[in-house]
């Protein structure tokens, strides 16, 4: 009796095991590949005159082509939505800097949610979400992560003295050495990533996401030289899009040749308007980045799936949203949404597949962008219906008939325009409760004792030090004597007890005094100089001040030749504002730069 009951235990066990390995080897890869102030008309498939993307136009050529699909203004809003489903602001991410970036504890992430659902995730090139611990990719359910930090190479979160070649990167929260320009590794990676799944029999979620083609404009010289005919800063952005093109046809090629091409889901899209590509072509419409009217925040969106039967130029003109991707990816693929979490977009799975009957319900939804402090109610925002497009609170455009929004018809339809201001006040008055939550720094955590803090998430009204060629200049202080340090980081300690706080002006890995002058860096082809082409500004600098809640509780001389000032202090559990600053000539300078370790 016991030997056939091992034997029906083994059995079952046996079957279970090969219908659980079965669901797991068929489930379908994805790719993402989004860029940076790429826009609508910044690709030859969209009708550029100029530009060269073959391999784009040939994915849009046989894909799913959402032509009205809309994402935020700006960077990290949109790239908040994209991994949650829910709408920027509801996560936090309202701007790309002063500690507005950080997408919030509780939200959800595609990395998370198919990680949950047994796939390999990776995370290659931007993510500009969070820089520290547990905003970081690592931290939020990818498995592999190779990136830059803040929101581009060079910018103050990022390894000293990057430029768009060589330098280094974080890789699984360690520094690694890299050769050649920054797009090119960074789809490196994620190829080697890809191809190392596919040879250990899983899924992946890739997840690509270059800095390219925002500013400062860096390219290698052969794509410079495509737009000879070009303005310098034309040649410049255009090489960036068409060596990001160069890269996703290496990746399509990869998946080919790996033969998983046909159950991968590859999509293509941008992060908002185009930033520098409205003065050749901008596909007819108004607005560029950061702009409410539809040329900031209506984008490409290509899906290809041959398995899925979306292998076809297939134009979808449904309105849609970044919010609705999460979704519409978890049910194309199978997979389970996390318990008890709800998602602000929904799945537009049915409007995929050619030939689609799916009635579509009338859907209002919003973009805006914010880039402040706090969010103010109708700042810089649209909200939209498949016909109509209400901006700012009083401009209605019908943008079937008026795409490039220059007749405003607010007056003649006053019955469009409450409607349409009704579901923003819902939606306001639903979120705003959310705006006070704000996304702190952990601090002092048991396997993250050391937290390195930059001034680009300073919180604060007014200059914030976003990029190094600020950090090289004096880029807070004014002309006037008497400047105050009006920024803090916003703090969450977690365990009580006694912390160094080390302050300076330079990054620790600089190895440079406090009152060092630097010689400039050498700069990379392209039309803009280099941030670390700048010369770095002596600041004269005689004392530090430790600032916290708004007390200054200790203050320390500068010693020549000094990198750093090291204070000790205890911190009690919970919420703290640390503003520590130098003193110098001009008054008050914060510390561009503090690394907190627990005692």
């Amino acid at each position: 009796m016991k030997v056939q009951l091992l034997k029906l235990f083994l059995l079952f066990f046996l079957l279970y095991f090969l219908h659980e390995w079965d669901a797991y080897a068929k489930k379908t890869n994805v790719v993402i590949v989004i860029t940076d102030d790429q826009g609508y008309g910044d690709l030859g498939c969209t009708g550029n005159p100029v530009i060269k993307t073959p391999h784009t136009d040939s994915l849009a050529n046989e894909s799913v082509w959402l032509d009205d699909y809309h994402v935020a203004p700006t960077c990290s809003p949109t790239r908040a939505a994209l991994m949650s489903g829910h709408w920027t602001n509801r996560t936090g991410v309202w701007h790309t800097i002063m500690g507005r970036s950080m997408i919030r504890t509780n939200e959800g992430t595609l990395g998370k949610f198919f990680r949950e659902n047994g796939y390999e995730t990776g995370m290659f090139g931007k993510w500009h979400l969070g820089d520290n611990y547990p905003y970081r990719p690592e931290d939020r359910g990818f498995s592999e992560v190779y990136r830059h930090g803040g929101g581009g190479v060079g910018q103050t979160p990022d390894i000293w003295n990057n430029a768009y070649f060589d330098g280094g990167y974080f890789h699984n929260e360690k520094i690694v050495k890299a050769n050649g320009f920054c797009t090119d590794v960074f789809f490196e990676q994620g190829n080697k990533f890809i191809r190392r799944c596919v040879s250990q029999k899983k899924p992946f979620l890739a997840y690509i996401s270059t800095n390219a083609p925002h500013g400062p404009f860096h390219c290698p010289q052969k794509y410079l030289d495509m737009y000879e005919d070009q303005s310098d800063k034309i040649a410049s952005f255009f090489g960036m899009i068409t060596n990001i093109d160069d890269n996703l046809g290496k990746t399509r090629s990869l998946l080919r040749e790996l033969e998983v091409h046909r159950d991968t889901i590859f999509i293509f899209t941008t992060d908002n308007g185009t930033a520098s590509g409205r003065e050749i072509f901008n596909a007819g419409m108004r607005g560029g980045k950061g702009s409410e009217y539809e040329g900031g925040h209506r984008v490409p969106f290509f899906l290809h799936w041959p398995n899925g039967g979306m292998d076809q130029k297939n134009i979808v003109k449904t309105l849609c949203h970044a919010v609705d991707v999460a979704p519409t990816l978890l049910e194309l693929t199978g997979s389970s949404k996390p318990v008890g979490y709800e998602f602000d977009g929904r799945s537009i799975a049915s409007l995929l597949k050619s030939g689609s009957k799916t009635e579509w319900e009338e859907r209002f939804l919003v973009t805006d962008s914010q880039r402040v402090r706090d969010p103010i109610k109708w700042r810089k925002s649209c909200v939209m219906s498949q016909r109509w497009r209400l901006v700012n609170g009083n401009e209605l455009y019908d943008i079937e008939k008026d795409p490039g929004q220059k007749r405003n018809l607010a007056n003649e339809n006053t019955k469009q325009v409450e409607k349409m201001r009704n579901f923003y006040e819902n939606w306001w008055a639903e979120l705003e409760p959310t705006f006070a939550e704000t996304t702190e720094l952990h601090i002092g955590h048991e396997h993250h004792p050391v937290v390195s803090l930059t001034s680009h998430d300073w919180i604060q009204e007014g200059k914030t030090p976003w990029n190094q060629g600020h950090i090289r200049s004096k880029y807070p202080l004014g002309q006037n004597k008497g400047a105050k340090h009006l920024g803090h980081w916003a703090l969450r300690v977690l365990n009580a007890g006694k912390y160094q706080i080390e302050v300076s002006r330079w990054p620790r890995e600089s190895g440079k005094g406090i009152n060092e002058v630097l010689e400039p860096g050498g700069t990379v082809p392209g039309a803009s100089k280099a941030f670390r082409a700048q010369a770095g500004q002596g600041i004269e600098a005689y004392a530090a001040t430790l600032r916290l809640n708004g007390k200054d509780l200790a203050t320390n001389s500068i010693s020549e030749g000094a990198e750093s000032i090291i204070f000790e202090v205890h911190l009690n559990k919970g919420k703290h504002k640390l503003s520590p600053y130098f003193s110098v000539p001009e008054g008050e300078l914060g510390c561009y730069y503090a690394i907190i370790t627990r005692l």
